[in-house]
């Protein structure tokens, strides 16, 4: 037996931690799931706010401090400045611990809502909700909503490059352990078929460390395809 067998033989091989360490989290959004697939359209969009209300309270205090500090800097003399910026970046850390907390906290709740609004897309052709500022927003510029009275009607389908593109897909294990991995700092590898795309929803709608994503900014989700970059056998 090699060293690097010896080891493993003892501590596991890396998939074997990994399993480890991520799939209680599966099983923590699976037993989440029930509750939230209880709840109508409408209700799925109030927890989502839930959630992001938790996230953004979580270190409220923090920032205030925080906050505090920073507006009182010019009143600091220049010698005990550096003093102040030392107590702001202990005070970020801690916020940022906070968040971390907090988003593991919301994680099976979260990744429950997004595998449950992808299950009710793939299973309809148009999803009815009360509309919103964002919904009317939206439905000036893109085909695939529209309002009607105070309703917004979201289509399962799109047009994505000339074509017509039809949400099909719901999550599974693999997807949701994939999402896992992705807010745990990590890379997802995964092979053709294995749902990159679901995969990285999950992550996209949980918020960062800062819980900005969820709060509406812009959030880009890079993906490579190794079918599109490796050389031709021919």
């Amino acid at each position: 037996m090699g060293f690097n067998e010896f080891l493993s033989s003892i501590f596991g091989n890396k998939s074997t931690r990994d399993m480890k360490e991520i799939q209680p989290w599966v099983d923590k959004i699976k037993a989440a799931y029930p509750e939230v697939a209880k709840l109508d359209n409408d209700g799925l969009r109030a927890k989502t706010e839930e959630l992001k209300e938790y996230i953004r309270n979580s270190a409220s205090k923090e920032r205030a401090k925080a906050d505090e500090l920073r507006a009182g800097i010019e009143n600091v003399e220049l010698e005990d400045r550096e003093e102040v910026f030392a107590q702001i970046d202990k005070i970020e850390k801690e916020i940022l611990e906070i968040y971390e907390k907090a988003l593991d906290e919301v994680l099976p709740v979260a990744f429950s809502i997004v595998k449950e609004s992808a299950k009710r897309f793939s299973e309809n052709e148009e999803i009815v909700v009360t509309a919103t500022d964002f919904d009317r927003t939206l439905a000036a510029t893109k085909d695939f909503v529209r309002i009607e009275g105070d309703k917004a009607i979201w289509q399962n389908h799109w047009n994505a490059g000339g074509n017509d593109t039809v949400w099909n897909m719901v999550h599974y294990d693999v997807q949701l352990f994939g999402g896992v991995v992705l807010h745990k700092g990590k890379i997802a590898e995964m092979a053709t078929g294995e749902g990159k795309r679901r995969t990285s929803s999950n992550r996209a709608r949980l918020p960062g460390k800062t819980g900005l994503q969820m709060g509406g900014t812009a959030l880009h989700v890079p993906r490579t395809q190794r079918s599109l970059h490796r050389p031709s056998s021919a």
